[in-house]
Formats: C-alpha cells, structure tokens, sequence
C-alpha cells in the first residue's frame, strides 16, 4: 500500500496553486479596471508598448511573456480599437512596427492606479516580507528557465 507521502494530490501542486492564484488576479482585474472591454492581456501589452515604442511583435512577446499567436490577436483587437498603430518596418517590410496612440497613453494612465489596487488586492494579507519573498521566488523560478 502506498504510503501518503508517495500519493498525488493535484490541489498540492505549485501548478495548480499558480493557476489557481492567477484566476483570481484576472477576476480582481476584471472587476476592478473602468474600462470593461480591457483585459489583462490587453493593458499589459499596452504598457509594454509604451516602453519599449517603438516595438515588434517580438519585443512585445519577450515583455510580456504572451505567446506570438495570442498577441496578434491582442494586437488586433487594441489596433481595432485605435489604441496602438502598426506599420511595416521602413528597414525590413517584413517585421511590423507597433506604436501607442494618444488614446492609449490616456487609457494606460487612467487604468494604472486600479492595476495597483489589483495588485494589492492580489497579495491579500501577504505582509511586507512575505511580497517581497513572493517576488523573489517567483523571479527565481523564472530564471531556472533561463528567462
């Protein structure tokens, strides 16, 4: 007979708990954010648009750590709505070139100090230590990738 160490229990799984924890976060987003046709997805591709302007959609990828076949769609959707221009590279007609528009600098400004709040909201009753602790290790986990 198995011993209970030696069992699986999904609900255990740091994979799970992420997932569990990042369903909550986009929940706390969603209800949290004015604008309600902007998701998650969405507002931090934006942000990295405006840091990096202007960017490629592999800048964008490498930012936000959003797969290339969902961000042509949040790049649609944001271009769609004038929120972010996109254009042929002039060097290489090849790669497109993205650009935030007026309307989304005002939006990401808007939009940031509820994200703040849904990141508080997001640690809960985490105290200081334990944030910077969460930080740490999941920036850690990361790096084991080599990100």
């Amino acid at each position: 007979m198995p011993s209970h160490k030696d069992q699986y229990d999904f609900h255990d799984q740091i994979g799970h708990l992420l997932r569990r924890a990042y369903q909550r976060h986009i929940a706390l987003f969603q209800e949290a954010i004015p604008d309600s046709d902007l998701t998650a997805a969405q507002f931090v591709t934006l942000c990295a648009v405006k840091e990096q302007q202007p960017c490629s959609l592999n800048d964008i990828v490498k930012a936000t750590a959003i797969d290339q076949a969902t961000i042509r769609g949040v790049v649609e959707r944001l271009k769609a709505r004038a929120l972010i221009e996109v254009s042929a590279d002039p060097n290489d007609g090849r790669k497109l070139v993205v650009r935030p528009t007026p309307a989304a600098l005002a939006l990401i400004e808007r939009t940031v100090p509820f994200a703040k709040q849904v990141t508080e909201r997001t640690y809960g009753a985490l105290n200081p230590g334990e944030r910077i602790a969460m930080q740490f290790l999941l920036r850690k986990m990361m790096e084991s990738d080599g990100e």
